[in-house]
């Protein structure tokens, strides 16, 4: 503990207060010894950060709670059936760094709620490496990672209606054929759509200025 807490900065009183508080896991004993690794200093480090940027030990509480009590993996992030996108499992470490400053228990809970994040043990997993890189650099050009999680949701809206758009129109019009066929043609017609709807509107905000 002495030389755990040495290495985090902090007093060994500090370090038993947050165990106490239930911010930090507890260490791995054998028999009178307790073993610390760099996970539990990975974990002060983050409290440190989100300490001195205005965060509460209340709300970095929260935080670590909901990380430890998620729901399910499989049925939250819904990867019951087969799927393109690749799940990351992260740390809550891993995470803070990808969204460094914007990991709060606000955000933490509208992830979990878009079911963008799920908790199994001691791992964090995000639904999609594509999603997570994404928005971790939308968040690095300087957009709030709680508006990037708003736009995601009207973004769920309106793809979800272009899904049932295109497997209407296969079972209306193409009876017998592989679902999965429609995949890479639906797929190729909404990123053209959305590429010339981009084109037509920066060429009006270029005519607007």
């Amino acid at each position: 503990m002495e030389e755990l807490a040495k290495e985090a900065g902090i007093t060994v009183r500090t370090l038993r207060f947050y165990r106490e508080r239930g911010l930090l896991p507890a260490p791995r004993r054998e028999g009178r010894i307790a073993w610390y690794d760099h996970h539990h200093l990975a974990r002060l480090r983050t409290i440190a950060a989100l300490l001195e940027r205005g965060h509460t030990l209340s709300g970095i509480a929260d935080l670590t709670a909901a990380f430890e009590s998620g729901r399910d993996a499989g049925e939250a992030l819904g990867l019951v059936t087969p799927s393109e996108e690749n799940p990351v499992h992260l740390t809550p470490e891993a995470l803070a760094d990808h969204f460094a400053g914007e990991v709060t228990p606000e955000n933490l809970a509208a992830a979990l709620d878009l079911g963008y994040l799920a908790v199994e043990g001691d791992e964090i997993i995000h639904i999609s490496r594509r999603l997570l890189e994404a928005s971790s650099a939308l968040v690095r050009a300087g957009v709030p990672l709680a508006a990037v999680m708003a736009a995601g949701r009207e973004v769920r809206v309106h793809v979800d209606a272009m899904a049932e758009l295109f497997t209407t129109l296969l079972h209306t019009h193409a009876l017998g054929r592989d679902p999965e066929q429609l995949r890479p043609l639906a797929k190729a017609v909404v990123d053209a759509e959305l590429s010339l709807a981009l084109d037509r509107r920066l060429a009006a905000e270029d005519n607007g200025s």
